[in-house]
């Protein structure tokens, strides 16, 4: 059934429930802890400096971009950046009729089977530039369920993942006010990182002024298997502007995909994202 017709009617009660079931599944594999064997740095080798452990070198930006005049037409982009130069050296993107509308909280049942499907096509050519950790234009536990899209998809792929929100989810007690008297506070002038900690006393992220000249923060939380702290630390050094480079890549070249294609009639449509 494809709900992006008006005239046909959303359950949203049912599909609710069971997505709430799935979200409290998934939810119980989330590690919140650094689960990978390369190591974050900076240096532009291969190699640590102590021994030879292989360090992180592809970061997969995510985001999915929708036609304005058809907001049921989606394209999905994985681009994949060199963690040293940060410079593109694979992209992929797929284009989709959505049949599930968008429903606050449950970004990820509309979203991730996109991103998922262009990661198993990698996966099973062993693609080379396959990427070690996702950036997501979304949240990972700084969510109102705690399991943003950034979890879901660090999940059910088995990546590591971190979620990069543009505005802060009020959870827990957070607010943006809060966020921005903190910064704007006579202590905090030199800090370029706020911990995100709620009422009940958990840190759910990090508000971070990514560049020197920023005025807004972004909302960096993990998604699964990577720690808070070394979220951090990665999304600092692939910052150019405020929002990090993958990411910032994957919002502009699927944008410009999506435009060659409302030009073209030789790309074919998905009439669903694989698996849905």
């Amino acid at each position: 059934m494809d709900f992006s017709s008006k005239n046909v009617s959303f359950d949203k009660d049912s599909y609710q429930q069971e997505w709430i079931e799935i979200q409290d599944n998934l939810k119980q594999k989330v590690v919140l802890e650094d689960d990978f064997t390369w190591t974050i740095s900076p240096q532009g080798s291969c190699l640590d400096q102590v021994g030879n452990v292989e360090s992180l070198q592809y970061i997969g930006g995510v985001d999915v971009s929708f036609v304005k005049e058809d907001p049921s037409l989606a394209c999905g982009a994985l681009v994949v950046l060199n963690a040293y130069t940060l410079n593109v050296v694979h992209e992929e993107f797929e284009v989709v009729r959505l049949k599930v509308p968008y429903v606050p909280g449950f970004l990820a049942f509309r979203e991730a089977p996109i991103i998922l499907g262009i990661l198993d096509k990698m996966k099973q050519k062993a693609h080379p530039f396959y990427p070690q950790l996702l950036m997501v234009d979304g949240n990972g536990i700084l969510h109102p369920k705690g399991f943003g899209l950034a979890c879901h998809l660090g999940v059910l792929s088995n990546i590591p993942a971190i979620g990069i929100g543009k505005n802060l989810h009020h959870v827990d007690g957070l607010t943006r006010s809060g966020v921005m008297q903190f910064l704007q506070g006579g202590e905090s002038m030199a800090k370029d990182v706020i911990p995100l900690v709620g009422k009940s006393g958990q840190t759910w992220g990090a508000a971070v002024l990514s560049t020197p000249d920023s005025l807004k923060p972004i909302y960096i939380s993990p998604g699964h298997r990577i720690s808070i702290d070394s979220s951090i630390r990665v999304v600092k050094l692939c910052c150019k502007f405020r929002v990090p480079e993958p990411i910032r890549q994957a919002d502009i070249r699927s944008r410009i995909f999506l435009q060659k294609f409302k030009g073209s009639e030789n790309l074919i449509i998905w009439d669903e994202a694989p698996g849905e």
